[in-house]
């Protein structure tokens, strides 16, 4: 049985992703910020999918120690890992620096991220042809990224440095795919359309679209025949998509992995 790992399961379009691929029979890892959501949303998904395909796993992701203990959790679980979907994200309207100096944004949705998918790629690589799946955004695309300045020292604005992660989520998946070809280990980024989520509540104030709508993009790259061996692409409904110009530079691409490499030296 093919095991997946969500993370950001217990509620919106990874929830939702969970239990849609809970119903095509893998086996999902639910992870939850802490060991009490992640246990109760998988007792619920474990109930509602009929089985035992359901295993919790938790780690608060702005803390890239939590990550670490995350990854050890994943691989005490499954050695073999065939999609690794990284789905958890935050948008914070204030700067708020996390306990190893990050900003919170960039630390959830960026360097856990990073980290996270390093940590793991013993058990996607043992895996015959695994997938990492990372869900961005359509803000990326009038998102600028200053290397120097990956806290947001200099200016900090809630959409602006959501819209920068969110290009990270790209240029990040774009450079894994390079590095990794040509290993059997695919990555690709997706935007998961506009989709009624806290998330999209608390940073636009705005309604969206079904989490049913919202999860389908996830679950497509994570199941479907027609996306394997495809590999640095980005999809949106579906279907292969053209990111921004700044989301196809690969001297940017390259810069952004070498200094995150740099900023998560002790915990690599």
């Amino acid at each position: 049985m093919n095991s997946v790992l969500v993370t950001g399961a217990t509620d919106g379009i990874g929830l939702e992703t969970a239990r849609q691929l809970l119903a095509r029979g893998l086996h999902v890892l639910v992870h939850g910020r802490n060991e009490e959501k992640a246990s109760r949303n998988a007792r619920t998904l474990a109930a509602e999918a009929g089985a035992a395909r359901v295993t919790p796993v938790w780690g608060d992701l702005s803390s890239m120690r939590q990550v670490i203990d995350l990854s050890h959790q994943v691989q005490e679980h499954t050695p073999r890992l065939d999609v690794l979907i990284n789905n958890a994200g935050v948008f914070q309207r204030d700067r708020v620096l996390t306990d190893d100096g990050f900003e919170t944004t960039m630390a959830v949705n960026h360097f856990a991220v990073f980290l996270l998918t390093s940590r793991l790629l013993p058990a996607l690589s043992a895996a015959p042809a695994s997938r990492v799946v990372t869900v961005s955004s359509i803000a990326h695309s009038g998102a600028d990224l200053d290397l120097d300045d990956l806290t947001f020292e200099h200016g900090f604005e809630g959409y602006d440095v959501y819209a920068a992660s969110k290009l990270a989520n790209i240029l990040f998946t774009r450079t894994l795919a390079r590095r990794l070809s040509p290993s059997p280990v695919t990555a690709n980024a997706l935007h998961p359309g506009v989709i009624d989520t806290k998330l999209l509540h608390a940073g636009f104030d705005i309604r969206g679209a079904s989490l049913e709508q919202g999860a389908r993009t996830s679950v497509y790259l994570t199941v479907s025949d027609q996306v394997a061996g495809m590999t640095g692409k980005y999809f949106v409904e579906s279907r292969e998509a053209t990111p921004s110009r700044q989301a196809r530079d690969d001297r940017l691409a390259d810069g952004l992995w070498a200094e995150s490499e740099r900023l998560l030296r002790d915990f690599l």
